[in-house]
């Protein structure tokens, strides 16, 4: 899910990128992947200064990383950002339709499904998103979440998970190549390292019971995000001793409440 309705500078980032301007890239570094078990802080609705005990920070791509902290840039990779409507219409090509019209995730009506169905498309969608990656290695992040990873299955049919598989892949090379750690989003029951991830972000996996998979294939590398106060003392109780759970409001507000196992 994503929470963060920013989308400006992706664009601009985006636009610099398809035209064959100049991007700031990072120094090619060795791939680090979060720290385990340290406390997380999830701010999608806006950067504030994270508490003393947070050492890793979530971020939109827009946002600056966080001072001393390990940071983790968002990007909404496999469907569009509210507010970037008027750069995807330039590019109807690359939205998923049906009948000719966009298809909408249902969940977040603002939001049109990235048509990654075919290896052409996903070709020239992976220079737009991988100019947002490198603009997240240029800023300072340690790594890099793809929200929406399951987004194929509310397609209506039309894109498959090999075809998420295929662009995801492609993703997490760019990611690597740039000095990135990748994420997993979403697909508790998905193996992702199958693809190159390096850890897993979780959301309201108490809730769902989708921590075990998780775990199963990312072991401490996980970070668990729940909205509830029953789900968070309940992943407190199941996971807390061996990965990072956090609870936060719904809509992530800037300084919300934040709590930690």
């Amino acid at each position: 899910m994503r929470r963060n309705l920013g989308s400006t500078a992706v664009v601009v980032l985006a636009l610099a990128f398809a035209v064959g301007q100049p991007v700031p890239s990072a120094r090619a570094a060795a791939v680090q992947p979060p720290p385990v078990k340290a406390d997380a802080d999830y701010q999608l609705g806006g950067g504030y200064v994270p508490a003393s005990n947070v050492g890793i920070v979530v971020r939109d791509s827009t946002e600056a990383p966080a001072a001393g902290r390990y940071n983790i840039c968002y990007l909404n990779a496999f469907q569009t950002q509210p507010g970037a409507k008027a750069f995807w219409r330039a590019r109807a090509g690359l939205i998923l339709r049906r009948g000719g019209k966009p298809v909408i995730d249902r969940e977040w009506p603002d939001e049109w499904l990235l048509d990654i169905s075919k290896a052409a498309k996903r070709k020239r969608l992976a220079r737009i998103v991988g100019g947002w990656i490198r603009g997240c290695a240029a800023s300072g992040y340690q790594a890099v979440e793809f929200d929406n990873f399951n987004s194929f299955s509310r397609s209506r049919g039309l894109i498959k998970a090999r075809h998420a598989n295929a662009f995801a892949r492609t993703l997490v090379g760019i990611a690597h190549r740039s000095g990135l750690a990748a994420g997993q989003k979403n697909r508790a029951a998905f193996d992702g390292r199958r693809l190159g991830f390096d850890f897993a972000i979780a959301e309201s996996c108490a809730r769902w019971n989708e921590c075990g998979p998780y775990l199963a294939h990312y072991g401490a590398r996980v970070i668990d995000v729940e909205y509830r106060k029953v789900d968070f003392r309940k992943a407190c109780r199941q996971i807390g001793s061996k990965v990072s759970v956090v609870y936060a409001d719904l809509e992530l507000s800037p300084g919300g409440p934040r709590d930690w196992c």
